[in-house]
């Protein structure tokens, strides 16, 4: 079987918690790894993942060059990512309120 492999970098702007993964992680890129295989007997190309890996540097183990990996579920990340960027947007609303309806403190000089 041929296999391939994609690498991309998802970034969270808040904590997230994946299974696979002890407690909540903090916000940051990280690099998440596809593993799938080529299907035989097909009149086209068509794969099938066969897993996905996700790397997790802490700040203790990134010191000691030690990087943890854990295949995730792929659906849950989508999901993770989902709400993060939901949570963003809904600040990002807050902010851009804010800034319309509150006014601006006076500095003194």
């Amino acid at each position: 079987m041929t296999t391939r492999t994609t690498k991309v970098t998802v970034t969270f702007k808040r904590p997230f918690n994946l299974s696979g993964f002890d407690g909540i992680q903090p916000a940051g890129s990280y690099s998440v790894e596809t593993d799938e295989e080529l299907l035989d007997g097909v009149s086209f190309p068509a794969y099938r993942r066969m897993a996905t890996m996700m790397q997790l540097e802490g700040n203790s183990s990134a010191r000691s060059g030690v990087i943890q990996v854990a295949v995730i579920d792929p659906q849950q990340l989508e999901a993770a990512l989902a709400v993060d960027a939901a949570h963003n947007q809904a600040y990002d609303e807050f902010a851009e309120w804010r800034a319309l309806n509150m006014p601006t403190p006076h500095l003194k000089s």
